[in-house]
């Protein structure tokens, strides 16, 4: 069984796969409480369901990219045996994790998106980057910035951390806190090859 907040169908946001179709299985319980948070809904609680059900409800929409997220879905033990089942039945699998917890229980090809927090976040300092080591290519690393000081932290991560450079990385303006524009223009002032990240799902008003 998981604790399950939602699960709904809407345009991928904010990843490599970002304007896809998707499925979300969106788990409850989390172990952060970040500032820019727009779920904290799913923070506690959440409905037992069955793998089996999940799964079943999964194929209703008849689309073969899922994304298991939370909330910090590794929280929950069974969350590597759902993403397992659902690779089992030929879906593409993203797992969203918040990088405080280890997560080389997802194997391959799982593809594992890592939320790195920067100070805007008020959590930076929970990250433990001893599981960076685990990171593989095909993994995305997605960085949320919401001012000048959270992209030097960004910045700075990038090169303490050359495992890293193994992933498709992502630099993403906290929604309403800081401009796309802004952050286009820091990027490119300082050349360096990361993805800008926009939720497309909140520029469309999706879920």
């Amino acid at each position: 069984m998981l604790k399950v907040a939602d699960i709904f169908y809407s345009l991928q946001g904010e990843s490599g796969f970002a304007g896809f179709p998707c499925v979300f299985v969106r788990l409850a319980g989390c172990n952060l409480r970040c500032s820019y948070c727009d779920t904290p809904e799913t923070w506690e609680g959440g409905v037992e369901i069955s793998i089996p059900d999940i799964i079943q409800q999964v194929d209703t929409f008849r689309i073969k990219l899922v994304e298991i997220t939370g909330g910090e879905p590794l929280l929950q033990p069974e969350t590597a045996q759902l993403a397992r089942a659902l690779v089992g039945r030929e879906y593409t699998v993203l797992v969203e994790t918040n990088g405080t917890v280890p997560f080389e229980v997802l194997k391959s090809p799982i593809i594992r998106i890592v939320d790195i927090k920067c100070p805007g976040s008020g959590e930076a300092e929970r990250t433990d980057w001893r599981i960076l080591q685990h990171l593989r290519p095909g993994d995305e690393i997605k960085f949320v910035i919401t001012d000048r000081n959270d992209f030097e932290y960004a910045l700075n991560t990038l090169q303490r951390h050359p495992e890293i450079g193994r992933c498709l990385v992502h630099f993403s303006p906290a929604y309403n806190k800081l401009s796309p524009r802004q952050l286009a223009q820091w990027i490119l002032q300082e050349g360096i090859s990361v993805h800008l990240n926009l939720q497309l799902h909140k520029i469309l008003s999706l879920k």
